[in-house]
């Protein structure tokens, strides 16, 4: 973990859709007896809306707002882990606004485990195509330099929550 004792107080888990962040961020903080929060949640407890709901009425750009106000404005003093939408550190600045307040560990997928692991869930708007690994594959090269500048980069393909939340431990 960073040097820094500000640095030590949130765990922030980013990176695409169906990389396993909600799943491993509560396995992770039932481990370290940490609070687990995830962005996600918090929007749609806010505004009673679910995440598609507020990209169809709203737009995108509302939402990232949302998720910006979480980051910024939202988070507990205490230490925690915090799962956060697959597209909240891509966003200006975003990305060292988390590295301030703690240590950003990415997990990363190959496409075809993305599309095999969201193929049933239909609360994903950027899937809503009829090309789903196409759009991953293009999603996951825009944002990959993001994704791979978090101080950490586990590779989840092949692994269980379990191996990947050891593997988290182990370097926390």
């Amino acid at each position: 973990m960073n040097n820094s004792s500000q640095n030590q107080n949130k765990i922030f888990l980013v990176g695409m859709m169906g990389t396993g962040k909600s799943t491993i961020g509560l396995l992770l903080a039932n481990r370290l007896k940490l609070d687990y929060l995830d962005s996600d949640q918090w929007i749609e407890l806010r505004t009673s809306l679910s995440v598609p709901e507020i990209f169809k009425s709203k737009g995108e750009s509302h939402f990232r707002t949302l998720e910006e106000i979480f980051i910024t404005q939202e988070l507990p003093r205490e230490r925690c882990v915090i799962s956060c939408g697959g597209g909240l550190c891509v966003q200006p600045g975003m990305m060292n606004k988390l590295k301030e307040k703690g240590t950003v560990i990415c997990l990363w997928a190959s496409p075809s485990e993305i599309v095999k692991r969201t193929r049933n869930e239909k609360n994903r708007p950027l899937l809503a195509t009829s090309n789903p690994f196409q759009k991953i594959n293009e999603i996951l090269e825009a944002r990959k330099s993001i994704y791979q500048s978090a101080d950490h980069v586990f590779q989840t393909d092949g692994l269980s929550p379990e191996e990947i939340t050891q593997r988290i431990q182990a370097i926390l």
